[in-house]
């Protein structure tokens, strides 16, 4: 199959070898080949990422961005280690969301270090209906101004104490065990959507983590990988036991050479692709707004009604910090807190005999 993808070209050199290129606004970066291949795509992705910071002058013309102005800022941070040094998906996100930023009634133009708290307050609020995107703006207001900052172009960071919304606090909906029946009943052992299923629940990984797992990751009955979230930065190394249960289904199911999990073409998923791919298998079971975020909270869930510790929890699913394992546990952690004091109540008192939850003083 012939793989077509915008300014990519190939030249033939002296020797009769075929080189790609990604090649934009005159300028060309190689890329690994052949077409197609993980590292093509890879080496793509990050030329796409890359293009526009490099190439920004020349797209909007140089005399179209005002100095000192908020997108003549975007452009610098854009440009540097900070930036540059996060995961190509993030810089897409926070870049398109300074990027709308920047449009909305010429606010690209206006002085940055005009930018006071009140103006992204009400940025904000007129976000409401979706708190979410709010807050994105919000993040990727504040590390623009501590670009600023730390740069000494400015003295002060204006978005650094803005409050978020509080969105939803449930976030991805948490798979119950009915419907992982219901998606075990629809896709037996040994086909691919079984094992997606097994990594999610039986590692507790995000998407990018599962798509990358296979066989050279597993030594002695563990995993062993590091995570792709913050990999450049805050790389965080695991170590997990494979189960009886995963190892069952990873025996019985067809997989790839490199990864477990591979597209019907024998090629490792992309992330998205994977999610993709995850929701038509999600269907097929007749659920509904159950995705491979929600396995992972579902994961962390019945540690916790199992009675694992925070950090127990966090050594699996490979958080930092609590907070967000503390989201993910809320509704199983208050109901093994029940379970237990309810427990310990009729455990004082014969079984024959109806106690109130609160006794009232004589």
């Amino acid at each position: 199959m012939k793989v077509k993808l915008r300014y990519v070209v190939e030249d033939i050199d002296r020797h009769g070898n075929v080189r790609i290129y990604y090649r934009r606004h005159g300028r060309k970066t190689r890329l690994r080949g052949p077409l197609g291949s993980p590292e093509f795509l890879e080496d793509y992705n990050k030329a796409v990422v890359a293009a526009p910071a490099t190439t920004l002058n020349t797209v909007l013309g140089a005399n179209q961005i005002k100095p000192q102005s908020l997108r003549w800022l975007c452009v610098q941070y854009y440009k540097s280690a900070m930036f540059q040094e996060l995961d190509p998906r993030t810089q897409r996100v926070r870049r398109g969301i300074l990027e709308r930023f920047c449009q909305n009634n010429g606010d690209g133009d206006k002085p940055f270090k005009m930018m006071m708290p009140r103006h992204i307050r009400k940025r904000r609020d007129e976000m409401v209906d979706r708190p979410e995107a709010a807050n994105g703006m919000v993040k990727a207001l504040r590390q623009l101004y501590k670009y600023a900052v730390r740069y000494d172009l400015h003295d002060a960071n204006p978005a650094e104490k803005i409050e978020y919304l509080s969105g939803s606090a449930e976030g991805f909906h948490s798979w119950t065990l009915a419907e992982i029946e219901r998606f075990e009943k629809q896709h037996p052992v040994g086909t691919k959507a079984r094992l997606a299923l097994a990594l999610a629940l039986y590692t507790g990984q995000r998407r990018a983590d599962l798509v990358a797992l296979g066989r050279q990751h597993v030594r002695d009955g563990w995993l062993v990988f590091t995570q792709h979230k913050n990999r450049k930065r805050k790389p965080v190394h695991m170590e997990l036991p494979i189960i009886p249960a995963l190892q069952h289904i990873l025996d019985a199911s067809p997989t790839g050479d490199l990864t477990f999990l591979v597209t019907s073409f024998g090629k490792p998923f992309t992330s998205n692709g994977f999610g993709n791919r995850f929701h038509k298998w999600v269907e097929e079971a007749g659920l509904e707004n159950c995705s491979v975020h929600g396995l992972r909270k579902a994961a962390a869930a019945r540690l916790a009604e199992l009675g694992c510790t925070e950090f127990e929890i966090m050594a699996i699913t490979g958080h930092t910090t609590s907070k967000e394992v503390t989201r993910y546990t809320r509704a199983a952690s208050q109901k093994t807190r029940a379970e237990s004091a309810l427990k310990r109540i009729s455990g004082e008192h014969s079984k024959d005999k109806s106690v109130p939850l609160f006794r009232k003083d004589n």
